[in-house]
């Protein structure tokens, strides 16, 4: 499969772009509800409660997402080791939650997905596609096991 048969991904309102994780699908983590995947994943960054619950009760994920770009609190000491299994929890969550973007993307086959963030060279595919596009990854991840799942799952009598 080639990247001309890629999907590609940024801005919720475009195309596939329930898969951004600014869309409004929240999740329920943390015995708490999280208004979008950005909400989560940022306040993740912090081991400040209070500062984390700011960032929960933003109302866009926009402003969750400044929020979690300030460096005036500390990130978490293992930031950079934590931060793909936080993205991997919260995109499950999402995905499993709202049964219509399981749906939506079980029906991209086996197409490469790709966060065409012009600015993001680890989770997307940065200003020259050669970004890591590691959110892309997780939900190729994420929809095979769905498959997998799927596959196995008993099929009704005919």
């Amino acid at each position: 499969m080639t990247m001309e048969h890629a999907i590609f991904f940024y801005t919720p309102d475009g195309t596939y772009g329930d898969f951004s994780n600014f869309a409004k699908f929240g999740v329920a983590l943390d015995g708490v509800w999280w208004p979008t995947a950005e909400h989560y994943f940022q306040a993740q960054k912090f081991n400040d409660p209070a500062y984390r619950e700011k960032i929960r009760r933003t109302s866009t994920a926009k402003q969750a997402a400044n929020l979690g770009r300030t460096r005036a609190l500390p990130l978490r000491p293992d930031w950079d080791l934590a931060r793909v299994e936080v993205m991997r929890r919260v995109v499950t969550a999402k995905f499993e939650t709202h049964e219509p973007l399981r749906v939506l993307l079980l029906s991209t086959g086996d197409r490469p997905l790709v966060e065409s963030a012009p600015g993001d060279k680890f989770w997307g595919a940065g200003p020259d596609g050669t970004g890591e596009n590691r959110l892309g990854r997780l939900l190729e991840e994420l929809r095979a096991r769905f498959c997998a799942e799927a596959r196995a799952a008993p099929q009704p009598e005919k």
